[in-house]
Parts: structure tokens; C-alpha cells; sequence
């Protein structure tokens, strides 16, 4: 009798196995209608996260950047999937021709079932991926880039040009920026204080390069200090020709996202000759550079020309009170009315502001302002641009 129980649950056990199975085959034939649009729909949300992280990926390689590991598989994986639910999708018309009697029948019952159940299957795995590419960031954190800060005069209202060169390097379509100006008149404080600036802002760039040009231009001298920015050695530069000198600079900075910053430009530099790559918005790199010449800024083929102003009358007198201190300002009450003078004949140009207010700091008697005047009073503004 046991027996009998035993072999009678067994079969109602096979029939209930047996019957889900055929609903599930029905299932997944008679959803078809709805899945394989679902699908298309699905593979359409794909394509489009796939394009916006392809896109910020590009993007990092382009400032020489190395993706997570985890979204490159990410990509490759949602490449696999695009390509199978694409052929599924294409697959669709041909099996939806086979069902009948409302689609809940196939004429090819094992193929509509395989079929039926592919789609559901990648449904699921799209559904799955797509959620695990929400990424918040594709690469990690861009440090500052390499940069030899250097010492600086507290720049005085040279913020907002700071800001206006700054606001250029950040535009994409924007290379090659001159500042120009009077001699004096602040234009080596600003780059300075923009070279510093890349140390502490995170910016994309991989090296920052400082090179004083001058007057007495030699291509070898400012490859010289292109080089040790590079981190190129003197004993295995110091034999070099500068043509051999060309191809190391050019080696490095064609695989590199950089900035050169070039004071004091007299007349133009060929970037050729020295090493530099053109700065592009391929390469993403920028050249800055300072000359007195607006005429030098078309030559070097600037984007944007930005002047470096002198200084307003007010801020000229809160730069030249700070240099010269209140224990002189106060010895004599007329020393602040001769002072004033002294600071207006300065022009508003802060390096001229700076070592004149250095050089009257002691100077607390009458005579020695007046004849400070006196001697301001002959030089003319070409002439304190030269000699300031």
C-alpha cells in the first residue's frame, strides 16, 4: 500500500514539473508581442549610456587620463550586449511570423520557446548593466599638475585679470594667450601667479613650464630651462645640439597635456625651433606668454590678447602707503601729501610703485621726498619703463 502512495505522488510530482514547464514554454511565446519591443527599448538605453560614458572616457584620454578599470569593462561588457540584443531585435519579425492563434501558438514551438526566452533573458542582463553604469566619476581625481612654484609680490588688483586669463585657459578652443603691457606694470607678478596657481588648482594638465625669454633671445638658454623642468639631466644635456635638444622637449611634451609659460617676449618665438608641440584643442595644451608688444601677440598667433593695466590712482596709494610703511608716513606731517605726489608720479605701474615706496621707507625727512619728486619730474614715462 505504501508503495502505491509512493509511485502515485512520484507521477502527480512529474505531471506539476511537466505542466510548468509547458506554461513556462507558453509564457515566453505568448509575451512576445511585449518583450521584443520592450527589448528595442531597452537596447536604445543602452546605446545612449554607453555613448555618454564613451564620451567622458574620450575625453579623459584626451588629457592623457587612465579610466577605471571597472568602466572600461563596464564598456566592453555593454558592447557584447548591444551587439547580441541588436541581433535579437533584428531576429524579431521573422519569429513573430511564426506565432498564431493570437501568438500564444508557434508554428516552430521549440524555436519560438529558445527565442522567447533569449529575449527575457537579455532583458534582465540590460536591465542589470544598465544599472551598474551609473558611474559618478570615470577616472580618478586629476592632481595639480607638476609645477615649480615660484616666489611672488602680493599682486595687487590683478585679480580680475587673473580671473580673465584663467576663465581662457579653461576654453577648449583657446591655445595660445598674450598678456601685454607696459614694462613695470605688473605683467611677470600675474604669470607668476598664475604658474603657482596650477599647483593648487586641480586643472587636467601634467607639467607646468616657466621660461624667461628676455630681451637677448637664445633658443639654447630657454630649452635649457625647458629641460630641467622636464627633469632632463645637465650632464646628458650639456653636449646636445639644439636640434637634438628639439626632439627630447618634443619627445616629451607631444604625450603630454602641458602648459608653457614664456616671460618677457621681445620679439617671436619659433615653438618649432625650441620644441614645444603647437598648443591645440587635439592636445588640450596652452602657451602663455608676456611681452610689451601687442604687435608680438599677432606674431605668436594669441588667441586672446588680454592688456595688463596700470593701476588705478587708489589702488596705486594703497600699494605705495604699504611699502612705505606708517613710521615714515607719520614722522612729518606733510610727508602723506609729498608722498602722494611721489606715488602719482609713478603712473600706476606697481613695480615702479613698489621700488620707489622700498627706497623712500626710511626717508622721514621733508628734503628727501622733494628731492624725490624733483628727480621723478625728469623722468618721463618711456624712460621709467626702461630703467624701472
Amino acid at each position: 500500500m505504501g508503495n502505491c502512495c509512493f509511485v502515485q505522488c512520484s507521477f502527480e510530482n512529474f505531471l506539476l514539473r511537466g505542466w510548468d514547464f509547458i506554461v513556462g514554454h507558453a509564457n515566453y511565446v505568448c509575451k512576445l508581442k511585449q518583450t521584443l519591443p520592450t527589448l528595442s527599448s531597452a537596447l536604445q538605453e543602452l546605446r545612449a549610456q554607453r555613448n555618454d560614458v564613451r564620451r567622458q572616457v574620450d575625453l579623459a584620454e584626451q588629457r592623457l587620463l587612465k579610466p577605471f578599470e571597472q568602466v572600461q569593462l563596464w564598456l566592453s561588457k555593454a558592447e557584447t550586449m548591444i551587439t547580441e540584443a541588436e541581433e535579437l531585435v533584428s531576429n524579431g519579425p521573422q519569429q513573430m511570423n511564426n506565432l498564431c492563434l493570437g501568438g500564444c501558438i508557434s508554428k516552430n514551438c521549440l524555436s519560438s520557446y529558445k527565442f522567447g526566452k533569449k529575449v527575457a533573458e537579455m532583458l534582465q542582463e540590460i536591465s542589470y548593466h544598465k544599472s551598474k553604469g551609473a558611474f559618478e566619476k570615470v577616472v580618478e581625481n586629476q592632481p595639480a599638475a607638476s609645477v615649480v612654484v615660484r616666489p611672488v609680490e602680493q599682486p595687487v588688483a590683478l585679480e580680475s585679470t587673473i580671473q580673465k586669463v584663467w576663465s581662457c585657459i579653461v576654453e577648449t578652443d583657446v591655445g595660445i594667450i598674450g598678456l601685454y603691457g607696459l614694462g613695470g606694470v605688473g605683467k611677470t607678478t600675474l604669470l607668476t601667479k598664475l604658474n603657482n596657481k596650477f599647483s593648487t588648482t586641480p586643472n587636467g594638465f601634467d607639467v607646468v613650464i616657466w621660461a624667461l625669454v628676455s630681451k637677448d633671445y637664445d633658443v639654447g638658454k630657454i630649452q635649457d630651462r625647458i629641460g630641467r623642468n622636464l627633469g632632463f639631466s645637465y650632464d646628458s644635456w650639456k653636449n646636445k645640439s639644439v636640434d637634438q635638444k628639439v626632439t627630447d622637449i618634443y619627445g616629451v611634451l607631444r604625450n603630454k597635456r602641458f602648459v608653457v609659460l614664456l616671460d618677457d617676449l621681445w620679439q617671436r618665438v619659433d615653438l618649432n625651433q625650441v620644441g614645444i608641440p603647437k598648443p591645440s584643442q587635439e592636445n588640450g595644451s596652452k602657451l602663455i606668454f608676456t611681452t610689451r608688444s601687442l604687435e608680438i601677440c599677432g606674431e605668436m598667433g594669441a588667441r586672446r590678447k588680454i592688456k595688463v593695466e596700470c593701476l588705478e590712482p587708489e589702488k596705486a596709494w594703497e600699494l605705495f602707503q604699504d611699502k612705505v610703511g606708517d613710521e615714515t608716513l607719520n614722522s612729518h606731517p606733510d610727508i602723506p601729501n609729498l608722498a602722494k605726489q611721489v606715488a602719482e608720479r609713478c603712473d600706476g605701474m606697481p613695480l615702479a610703485l613698489i621700488t620707489i615706496g622700498h627706497a623712500m621707507a626710511c626717508k622721514t625727512t621733508l628734503g628727501e621726498w622733494k628731492y624725490a619728486i624733483e628727480m621723478l619730474k625728469r623722468c618721463a614715462l618711456p624712460k621709467m619703463e626702461n630703467e624701472v
